[in-house]
């Protein structure tokens, strides 16, 4: 067996799928007669503390879906149901199988307890599947002390993630002269150029930048000309992955938090637009902010290998989640493709 106690800490993005385990197999097992709704009753009062100590329990009838964050460990998971666990079980062993079909006994990426607990470290794409695991014990009569061995199977489906990229996009717009005024164009490059050395220190920067000048009809002020700026603030300006380098596992979180400092730093520079123009210029220039119209919507992309499915996926809807067998995703879009030559059998497929 794996050595080590059955409760070593664990990052808490690692439980995201615990949870929703936890709580729907609690929903499974509440219906039934009364000493079932009972019983259920008092497995609920089990239920933050079963969250504490980071254990999934198996469902006899049902397969279990589990979500782990890449690079970190999985929760325990528990060779028997809810129910078992709070019984007396006569001389209980424990089959473990991989994905691969394996006894995962003796494998350095698995803590593996006495009691039949299970955690996987280090999840990896590779690592995402099928863990079965078969408890036998033993039922004694109490009468005859006659023994009949039970066998019981369990099937956990555990699937590595990751946390979605998040990309800003941005809508603003500036009052102009005139459509065809010649500094449009020059007034959009100084544009990009600011709000990129703005954000130049978060390895952030400006993509997909456009404008387009329509005629807008305002009530009282009569037909004026405004730029329809868009663009997107994006996390991934080069230099990014050397800052990447310097955060343990995995950096989603890092990345999204710069993004998220450089969308606010936009804002807080469009929000200081309106002050200037009504305290710092005498003449209102050309070409100025309109006000109040900076809006912005994020925008969700997963890495090579993973996409989101609310419907099969619905535990961790906001997951990027790997790719199925059969399936594969070469870019950051965040839908995985269905490979019309399924000859991709592995998790995490980046190409057909």
């Amino acid at each position: 067996m794996a050595g080590g106690g059955e409760r070593p800490r664990s990052p808490p993005g690692g439980l995201l799928g615990m949870v929703a385990v936890v709580v729907a197999g609690l929903g499974a097992l509440s219906g039934g007669t009364e000493g079932g709704r009972g019983r259920a009753a008092a497995m609920e009062q089990h239920s933050v503390d079963l969250i504490e100590k980071n254990y999934v329990y198996g469902d006899i009838k049902h397969e279990v879906g589990v979500y782990v964050k890449v690079f970190t460990n999985s929760p325990f998971l528990v060779c028997m149901d809810l129910a078992r666990s709070q019984e007396e079980v006569i001389d209980p062993k424990y089959l473990w199988i991989g994905p691969d079909g394996k006894n995962l006994e003796g494998r350095t990426y698995v803590n593996l307890t006495e009691t039949g607990k299970l955690m996987v470290m280090g999840f990896k794409e590779f690592m995402s599947g099928a863990y079965t695991c078969t408890l036998s014990h033993k039922i004694i009569e109490t009468t005859t002390q006659e023994e009949r061995e039970m066998f019981e199977a369990y099937k956990f489906m555990v699937y590595a993630y990751r946390e979605a990229d998040h990309t800003y996009q941005v809508f603003v717009r500036f009052t102009t002269k005139e459509c065809e005024l010649a500094a449009n164009s020059q007034f959009f490059e100084e544009l990009k150029r600011i709000l990129n050395i703005i954000i130049s220190d978060l390895t952030c920067h400006i993509i997909e930048s456009s404008y387009k000048c329509h005629s807008v009809r305002i009530p009282k002020q009569g037909l004026l000309h405004e730029l329809f700026v868009s663009f997107q603030v994006n996390p991934f300006a080069p230099g990014w992955e050397e800052v990447c380098h310097q955060v343990p596992y995995d950096c989603e979180d890092a990345t999204n938090m710069r993004v998220q400092e450089a969308r606010d730093r936009i804002g807080e520079f469009f929000s200081k637009q309106t002050y200037a123009l009504k305290h710092e210029f005498q003449t209102v220039p050309t070409i100025h902010y309109v006000d109040n119209s900076f809006s912005v919507t994020h925008i969700d992309s997963c890495r090579p290998g993973f996409g989101k499915n609310d419907i099969t996926h619905k535990n961790c809807a906001s997951c990027c989640v790997v790719c199925d067998p059969g399936t594969y995703s070469p870019n950051n879009e965040v839908t995985c493709q269905i490979c019309t030559r399924p000859r991709v059998k592995k998790y995490g497929a980046r190409s057909c």
